[in-house]
């Protein structure tokens, strides 16, 4: 079966650069534009409604939540180290009851979405097997995870040293 190309999405990736507050809510909006056509990608592809809705949620959390609002990023320029860290520290430390299952939700609907951003050429291939790559390390994040749990008293600082949310990796 071929892949659908969809032309009406007409975005530059400078189009989810941003500065000022306005430029933020326009990135977000563009960035909401987007997950829409994603969904509609997953149903012609024959997904069923709930996990579209699933996959949906989870991508919307890390592209909106994440990249936009805490990383301050843009989301059609992956950089190396920002699901690792999204995956590894900022999804664990920003959840109630943080668990494997949801970090692989999160993940796969990561790979799914840039997977659509390939097929849509807003991404190269370098640029998703590098996100594939560091998705595909769930070895590693259930290993922070436990650490995380396993936590007493001032060792959250050694353990956020290990992947920080800020700078490299």
């Amino acid at each position: 079966m071929t892949e659908k190309c969809f032309p009406e999405i007409a975005f530059e990736h400078s189009d989810f650069d941003f500065e000022t507050l306005e430029e933020e809510l326009r990135a977000d909006e563009r960035c909401r534009a987007l997950l829409k056509r994603f969904c509609a990608h997953l149903l012609d592809r024959g997904e069923t409604p709930q996990f579209v809705s699933d996959l949906a949620f989870c991508a919307d959390f890390y592209l909106r939540d994440y990249l936009i609002d805490f990383a301050r990023m843009n989301i059609v320029r992956p950089t190396s180290g920002i699901v690792k860290r999204f995956a590894a520290t900022w999804l664990i430390t920003r959840t109630l009851d943080p668990d494997m299952p949801l970090i692989e939700r999160h993940l796969l609907a990561i790979r799914e979405f840039y997977s659509f951003l390939r097929i849509q050429r807003f991404i190269d291939g370098e640029d998703l097997a590098m996100i594939e790559e560091e998705s595909a390390q769930t070895v590693y994040y259930s290993q922070r995870l436990e650490r995380f749990l396993a936590i007493k008293n001032d060792e959250y600082i050694a353990w956020e040293a290990e992947c920080p949310l800020k700078g490299q990796i």
